[in-house]
């Protein structure tokens, strides 16, 4: 039996993991290079614990969905827009979630950045290894699960990330050049629909347009293209684990395949992927400023048969390095609702969320104990 069958094949309890984990991160081929190989067992360090594979919940029925919110004729003063930003806010609080359509970014755009992923993940191994790293210090990175050496375990996803969170821009020159324009076009969409959602929020919420644009979440952001390859035994794995973003919103680009689950009154609810819509959730940062007022939720990407699915993250975090105090807005603070959450900067915050493994809830943290 070589090494190669060894990383492969199904290990004993007692197998060294982090040896495991050293091995699979050496190749710099991610989870792609083993379905590229043929695999036909995923390897013990992307199999769920058993216990954890015997909590998991059912789904709920096919007539239950994320609201779907149509931004077409938003202007500042139209009673259109005030009924568009109170259905933002509603779905906000009951989900979490919601999908946008009429959102000003056009189809080739959207189909083009989708395309620009998939090429990037499926070019010469050799082209994408110049990318593998798992310094959180630099821009552009390409790897596989980056809590991969925190985890119970590893999840089936390859992942590009574009992350400013440190720095607050991008040199064009760092990025793949296989996919560099499409996803300089979309970052610049996609910050203006971010700031688009974040003023009909505030509206939402009955405070000033700019208020959440203040916040000055979109001055840094984390662009992440995953690959969700094939897998060959997905009941025993996830494409990504539960887990609530660290982001003040996250805007999502998926393709048809689907995948996504949001924990909706404790069952997992397919979001059904709609062409040309966008997915928007909201993040921890903005439960805490708006003092769980909207939700941050469980979300997880169940692994399948079929493949690749292929989606594009755009996580509005904010600069790591700002001395902006973050905590509940003053105007939604009353006696008969006070703060919950104490203040608090972007680096501990940021640092906080990196620290711990991705299912492992963070927000508490930053409550105030009474």
């Amino acid at each position: 039996m070589n090494s190669q069958d060894t990383l492969i094949e199904t290990q004993p309890e007692s197998y060294a993991r982090t040896n495991d984990l050293k091995a699979f991160d050496a190749r710099k081929t991610g989870v792609k290079g083993l379905v590229d190989e043929g695999t036909k067992k995923i390897p013990s360090i992307f199999v769920r614990p058993h216990e954890d594979r015997l909590l998991d919940l059912s789904k709920c029925p096919k007539d239950i969905s994320v609201p779907i919110i149509d931004l077409a004729h938003v202007d500042h003063e139209s009673s259109r827009t005030i009924e568009i930003a109170k259905d933002l806010v509603s779905a906000s609080k009951k989900w979490g979630f919601f999908q946008v359509v009429n959102h000003g970014i056009p189809f080739e755009v959207l189909d083009m950045m989708i395309e620009g992923a998939r090429m990037f993940h499926e070019q010469d191994d050799e082209c994408k290894k110049q990318f593998y790293s798992r310094d959180k210090s630099k821009v552009v990175t390409f790897n596989s699960n980056y809590d991969f050496y925190k985890s119970n375990a590893a999840n089936w996803r390859d992942s590009l990330s574009v992350n400013t969170t440190f720095t607050g821009e991008v040199d064009p020159q760092e990025l793949p050049p296989i996919c560099k324009d499409v996803i300089l076009d979309y970052i610049n969409h996609v910050i203006k629909l971010g700031d688009l959602i974040l003023m009909l929020l505030s509206m939402g919420l009955g405070l000033k347009p700019n208020c959440l644009k203040e916040l000055e979440s979109s001055k840094a952001w984390n662009l992440v293209c995953h690959y969700y390859p094939e897998c060959p035994e997905p009941d025993l794995t996830l494409g990504t684990s539960k887990h609530a973003d660290a982001s003040f919103i996250t805007i999502l680009l998926q393709d048809q395949i689907g995948g996504l689950q949001v924990l909706h009154e404790n069952q997992w609810v397919n979001v059904e992927p709609v062409k040309g819509a966008l997915i928007v959730n909201i993040g921890d940062a903005l439960q805490i400023v708006s003092n769980d007022k909207l939700k941050s939720v469980y979300h997880r990407v169940i692994a399948k048969t079929v493949g690749p699915r292929i989606s594009i993250a755009f996580f509005f975090k904010g600069l790591f390095s700002s001395r902006k105090l973050y905590g509940p807005i003053e105007e939604l603070i009353t006696e008969e609702n006070p703060s919950i959450y104490r203040e608090f900067t972007l680096e501990e915050f940021l640092t906080h969320f990196v620290s711990r493994p991705l299912d492992q809830p963070g927000i508490d943290h930053f409550k105030i104990q009474l």
